[in-house]
């Protein structure tokens, strides 16, 4: 990645290097230089030069304006696998099949010194921070640190069985990251260049390592298809994620899409105007459901999954036999197009939000409206059931979301806080939470007695269009126009006792440990916590 960004590079077998437009997905230019196949490819800070590292045993840079070749650098002896450039942008490291690391003075396109130490091919290299080591990892199962002042060898790392793929460096320069064909991520204290943990977990070889800026997790890639997140502190992972599958079908954009309770079957609603109906086992398509004249914006499983509820451009609501594929009823009574779809837990009724900014609750056995809900100044984006089945909330283009008795009809409380569009709601599993996304980029967690805001997430850089609790109600997922998904732990919203005393007590489970080890802290202040119950 460029630095703003903005431009991703890619170097391939197929000798050449393009440049993609990250907004569009089109290539801006392919650069064509090389004799064989290009290994690595970095950006300069300044983001004006690109490096790329070659099987025909050269480096070029490249002037990323004109595309064209600033400089060839020759010296290595064999494949150049990786090339890096220092934080000031005035030198290249590069590491190649000789079992050297070469460091080029960008300016004279000259070595400024070889640093000759391992006994096979140097793999990766990296650039600490401060930009007075160069960390190397090698297929001779070994990490170098090098003092570049001196081109010494600082220490030499050992503990991997395999060729170590990718040395990556924290953030405050006092951790490296490795990973190896052994299958594991290993964690080096760079003082006394011990293993301070290895993470395990990877079924194939590691071949890319990556700190968070903040240093508090790490990501790695390996050949098991499958990238991990692992939280630094605990040794734990945070996240896998692997593609399993790539449903393709549709022939226009896919806007929503819901699991059955069994989660064997996913469907899909598209601007296409149809519903598609998958197996998630074989990832074949098992119907294509026909009958919307518009797009289909939201789809919805009944609790028993036979029935499949759709919500249309067209100001319809559907009802489909999962077995058939047939329309069973068509719900028509809104004005406006039919923006979210929701099943009560007991099957028997649907909600229904649109633009034309009412609410409509159905009875699902006479195809019959139970109520109107009139109160919103705005489109309606979002409804949900409680767990109960007794309240139903409504998020809004009029920034609000309200909650609405269905026994009555009548709106039992506006929550008020959001700064824009409200465009998902959803309620915790023991019905005591709500949480909302809207277009203001945050994500707020209310309390559902007091109609109050417990807490203000504001993780995201774009829109939150959708927020779902997960079915233990201990995690939340919020997505966003920021191209991200986030997962946040929220089992203590739910059941936080907010007196002083367990206050007291929570804070100091957090900072106890801290107080006690930390060097810095006076002693006055590590006796903080000693009169606070545990």
């Amino acid at each position: 990645f460029s630095r703003d960004g903005q431009t991703l590079a890619s170097g391939s077998d197929d000798k050449t290097i393009k440049l993609w437009n990250l907004e569009t997905g089109k290539v801006i230019r392919t650069l064509i230089g090389h004799d064989d196949l290009v290994f690595s490819v970095s950006f300069s800070p300044d983001g004006q030069t690109l490096a790329s590292g070659s099987e025909d045993k050269t480096i070029k840079l490249w002037n990323l304006e004109t595309g064209k070749v600033i400089r060839t650098l020759i010296g290595h002896d064999d494949s150049v696998r990786r090339v890096s450039f220092s934080r000031d942008g005035q030198t290249l490291a590069s590491g190649s099949d000789d079992n050297t690391i070469k460091l080029w003075n960008l300016e004279t396109g000259k070595v400024i010194r070889t640093l000759i130490g391992h006994d096979d091919s140097v793999r990766s290299v990296s650039f600490s921070r401060d930009g007075q080591t160069l960390a190397s990892g090698s297929d001779d199962n070994t990490i170098k640190l090098w003092n570049l002042e001196t081109g010494k060898v600082i220490r030499t790392l050992i503990g991997h069985d395999d060729s170590v793929r990718r040395v990556s460096f924290s953030r405050d320069g006092q951790t490296l990251a490795s990973g190896s064909d052994d299958k594991t991520i290993k964690l080096w204290n760079l003082e006394t260049g011990k293993v301070i943990r290895t993470l395990i977990g990877h079924d194939d070889l590691v071949f890319s390592v990556s700190f968070s800026p903040d240093g508090q997790t790490l990501a790695s890639g390996s050949d098991d298809n499958t990238i991990k997140h692992w939280n630094v502190e605990t040794r734990r992972k945070i996240l896998t994620l692997q593609t399993l599958q790539t449903l393709i079908g549709h022939t226009n954009r896919v806007t929503r899409f819901s699991f059955s309770r069994d989660s064997q079957t996913l469907a899909s609603g598209s601007d296409d105007n149809t519903i598609k109906l998958w197996n998630l086992e074989t990832g074949t398509e098992i119907h294509t459901l026909i009958g919307h004249d518009g797009a289909v914006n939201s789809v919805s499983f009944s609790r028993d999954g036979q029935t499949l509820a759709s919500g249309s451009d067209d100001n319809t609501i559907k009802l489909w036999n999962l077995e058939t594929g047939k329309v069973i009823r068509t719900l028509i009574g809104h004005d406006g197009a039919v923006n979210s779809v929701s099943f009560s837990r007991d099957g028997q009724t649907l909600a229904s939000g649109s633009d034309d900014n009412t609410i409509k609750h159905w009875n699902l056995e006479t195809g019959t409206e139970i109520h109107t809900l009139i109160g919103h100044d705005g489109a309606v984006n979002s409804v949900s059931f409680s767990r109960d089945g007794q309240i139903l909330a409504s998020g809004s283009t009029d920034k609000t979301i309200k909650l609405w008795n269905l026994e009555t009809g009548k709106v039992i409380r506006t929550l008020i806080g959001h700064t824009n569009i409200v465009n998902s709601v959803s309620f915790s599993r023991d019905g005591q939470i709500l949480a909302s996304g809207s277009t203001d980029n945050t994500i707020k967690h209310w309390n559902l007695e007091t109609g109050t805001e417990i807490h203000t997430l504001i993780e995201h850089d774009g829109a939150v269009n959708s927020v779902s609790f997960s079915r233990d109600g201990q995690t939340l997922a919020s997505g966003s126009l920021d191209n991200t998904i986030k997962l946040f732990r929220i089992k203590l919203f739910g059941n936080l006792d907010l007196n002083l005393d367990s206050l007291m007590a929570k804070t100091c489970d957090w900072v106890r440990h801290y107080l006690e080890n930390n060097p810095n802290v006076s002693e006055s202040d590590r006796q903080l916590c000693d009169h606070v119950k545990k």
